[in-house]
């Protein structure tokens, strides 16, 4: 098993599995990177003629380990309700791979990574694209000997990742699912992930990038950008009915105001939680990478105005899932994706799934989600003779 070991954004070292690939990878921006690593995580066993293996790509703050321990946070894996044995994800019947994608902070090439000269990229790291991400994971599927996908599958950053799957390389893709995403990303979204950065950029911990020089990490920065985007994935009602207006003791250092007034509100604790734990597992310039990936996505810009063109003639069969509550990745932007599908000719589903849990549903317990993407696969296993 190809092992790496590379220093966790603020633990010991973690070892990765992973596969190093000397020949680098040209990137659109018009830089090379000399080498490149890609890390990853496989689930299940693939066959004899491996056509069952099914490629999973995470969402922003995501990572390889989809169904298992993760060995930083000691949490279950992020879709650990979607994927294993005898779940939707079926891995006594699928091959599932999990990699962390190029600029990430979990072993694939990213900023935290060291240059063949012995250096950290840090700010040097080159600006990628979510195309240069979906090509990093093509060049690991070809390492492992697959040459065409059952199924690719993502939910947000994931959903783009499949997106330009389909585009790319649909004589590759046998069935594509993209979840609560879009083919670009809005000018809402955008701005909500400049504030994020700008937060990280106002730490005094920030050091201009080059925070990793004195051990120290931008970690209030950080974790008010984890906190604004995760009030993005979250809806009112979701809001409401986890904290409504509650209030519980305020810590010591608290202040006078929150004394007076009996303590800080539940949902305020909440969103502190969720900062500082994500500080301890996610590296500030590759939050700053990866976002910028995202602001720059536009697949019918790349193909001229036109986002049928991108799919003309495919194969592929489609499955467009959003959820009522997505403020995020709301359902029209689904729904724009799938006339453009229709336009090309290509064989699609779309179904919107009524929750009130925010654009995280697709993460969270959503039995008619679950049967949904159930039965989809079912149906294209039967179609490919699986």
């Amino acid at each position: 098993m190809d092992q790496i070991v590379s220093p966790g954004p603020a633990s010991a070292e973690t070892t990765h599995q992973h596969v190093t690939f000397e020949d680098g990878l040209a990137l659109e921006c018009g830089a090379r990177l000399e080498r490149m690593t890609v890390a990853y995580r496989t689930y299940g066993m693939l066959n004899a003629a491996r056509t069952n293996a099914v490629l999973v790509c995470h969402a922003l703050t995501g990572d390889q380990y989809v169904a298992e321990r993760h060995p930083v946070t000691g949490k279950d894996g992020w879709w650990d309700v979607l994927v294993g044995p005898g779940k939707p994800l079926d891995t006594d019947r699928f091959f599932v791979i999990g990699a962390n994608v190029l600029g990430g902070c979990m072993g694939s090439t990213g900023p935290r990574s060291v240059r063949p000269n012995g250096e950290v990229w840090g700010t040097e790291f080159p600006p990628i694209t979510i195309r240069d991400m979906v090509r990093a994971q093509k060049r690991l599927i070809e390492h492992l000997g697959i040459a065409r996908l059952f199924a690719v599958i993502g939910g947000s950053m994931g959903g783009m990742q499949v997106l330009q799957w389909a585009a790319d390389y649909p004589e590759n893709v046998f069935a594509a699912l993209p979840i609560a995403t879009a083919s670009y990303h809005s000018a809402q979204n955008i701005a909500f992930n400049e504030v994020g950065r700008q937060a990280i950029f106002a730490d005094p911990d920030w050091q201009g990038g080059q925070y990793w020089r004195t051990g120290a990490i931008p970690a209030r920065g950080l974790g008010v950008a984890r906190m604004c985007a995760h009030i993005t994935y979250l809806s009112e009602q979701a809001l409401t009915r986890k904290f409504g207006r509650r209030l519980q003791a305020a810590p010591k250092d608290a202040g006078e105001v929150m004394a007076l007034f009996g303590g800080m509100f539940e949902v305020e604790s909440y969103l502190q939680h969720q900062g500082s734990t994500f500080v301890r597992r996610f590296d500030a310039n590759s939050y700053l990478t990866i976002t910028r990936a995202m602001d720059y996505f536009d697949l019918g810009a790349d193909h001229g105005g036109d986002l049928a063109s991108a799919f003309r003639g495919t194969r592929t069969r489609f499955l467009l899932v959003s959820f009522s509550s997505d403020w995020l990745f709301p359902t029209p932007e689904s729904r724009a994706v799938a006339r453009a599908l229709n336009r090309a000719g290509a064989n699609v589903s779309f179904v919107e799934i009524g929750s009130d849990k925010g654009h995280d549903a697709f993460l969270l317990d959503e039995p008619d989600f679950h049967r949904t993407i159930a039965g989809f696969l079912s149906g294209c296993a039967a179609h490919a003779k699986l």
